[in-house]
Formats: C-alpha cells, sequence, structure tokens
C-alpha cells in the first residue's frame, strides 16, 4: 500500500481543524471563524489548513455540515395531520434551540465572504463543500415532507402540493419566530397553527371543487 494512503496524520489534521471550527461557530457564530482562530486553536500551521480547505468559507460550510442533525422523519401511523403536526413541531424544538440549518441558509444567502490570503481566495459557490451545505440543507428541510406529500394519505385528502409553497407555510413561521425580537413566542402553538392552515388551503373539498390555492395556481 502506497505510504500516503497509509499515514494517518493528513486525516488528524483535518479532523482537528474541523473540530476547532465546529467549536468557534457554537461559541461564536459564523463571524468568529477566522483562519487565525482556527489555525490557533488547532495548532495547525495555515498552509496545513489550505491543503485540506481551498478557502476559510469551505471550512465554515463542512463545520456547519457537521452540525445539522438528521431531519426528523414522521411517524409511520396516524393521521395526516398528526403526521404533519410531529415533523412541524420537531423542526419547532429544534429551531428553538439549536438553529444551526437556518444560520447556515443566512450565512449562504448573504454571500459568505471570510477574510483570507488574497491569493488563496476562493469565494465559488459551487465549490464542494458549499455544494455539500446547500444539498444538506434542501435534504434537511425537503425530506420529512416528502415522505408524507409522496404518500397515500396526501393524494386522498391534498390537491397537488406545490412544495416551496408548502415550506413555507409550515417551516415559514417558525423561522420567523427565530428571527424576530418577540420575548413569548409559543414555537409548538404556531407549528400546530401553520398545519392547520395548510392543510385547510390544500385539503380536497368533499363536493370536487378547487380549493383557493389550487384556484389560484390555475388562473396564474
Amino acid at each position: 500500500m502506497p505510504a500516503e494512503h497509509s499515514d494517518p496524520r493528513p486525516a488528524r489534521s483535518r479532523a482537528r481543524l474541523l473540530d476547532a471550527a465546529t467549536a468557534l461557530l457554537r461559541s461564536g457564530g459564523p463571524s468568529a471563524v477566522t483562519v487565525d482562530a482556527v489555525t490557533r486553536s488547532a495548532n495547525v500551521a495555515r498552509a496545513t489548513l489550505y491543503r485540506h480547505f481551498s478557502s476559510a468559507n469551505d471550512l465554515l460550510a463542512a463545520s456547519f455540515t457537521s452540525l445539522i442533525p438528521p431531519p426528523p422523519m414522521p411517524p409511520e401511523d396516524g393521521s395526516l395531520r398528526d403526521r404533519l403536526t410531529a415533523i412541524v413541531v420537531a423542526w419547532a424544538e429544534s429551531i428553538a434551540e439549536a438553529p444551526t440549518a437556518l444560520t447556515a441558509m443566512s450565512w449562504l444567502s448573504l454571500g459568505p465572504d471570510i477574510g483570507q490570503l488574497a491569493h488563496l481566495r476562493n469565494d465559488d459557490p459551487a465549490s464542494p463543500e458549499v455544494r455539500s451545505l446547500r444539498e444538506r440543507i434542501a435534504q434537511q428541510y425537503s425530506a420529512p415532507f416528502d415522505v408524507i406529500f409522496d404518500g397515500p394519505q396526501a393524494a386522498a385528502e391534498l390537491e397537488d402540493v406545490d412544495r416551496a409553497v408548502a415550506l413555507a407555510l409550515l417551516i415559514g413561521p417558525l423561522a420567523f419566530g427565530r428571527l424576530s425580537t418577540l420575548v413569548e413566542f409559543d414555537y409548538e402553538k404556531v407549528a400546530v397553527a401553520a398545519v392547520d392552515g395548510f392543510l385547510l388551503a390544500f385539503a380536497k373539498k368533499p363536493d370536487g371543487t378547487a380549493t383557493a390555492s389550487s384556484t389560484e395556481s390555475e388562473g396564474a
């Protein structure tokens, strides 16, 4: 076996850098994850950091990716409302306590730009680490809802669901709660209200008439 493939040092130095960046991200937010702070905390040379991560943005994206938990999947049993509520309430708890995905989305949407060596600067939004973070966030939000919307309950009870609109209605109010300055924001109550509002908008009518949401879509 080639010597470079058996040398554990590159893996250890990458892990130390990622651990240091993740700790800084937890304690101080994205602005705390600088090249100097990470290399100092990990006791790793700056050149070593750039051998593993083409930019500080890539290192921060990898840190976010490592912190985003698996998505809360719906229970297999229960009514459509109960299963949707279980997902949205789980999201509410996650957003209220540790809004890592929301912070990562905000960082990405603002156009991440962390100071680094000019000749090593790489703000390519399509870099592997940033792309991986975008994919992880998309999967994080959509996967649990796809399980429900692609299932027989949704086919029987709902009009065709625009997934982007669904996420906006179901997750948007929770994100607002986290981003707002409201001191008393009942995440669970808002989660239940969001589910009921979504079902009201997309539910099939017993007489076969279109809902307001589907009528607007057809007229667009």
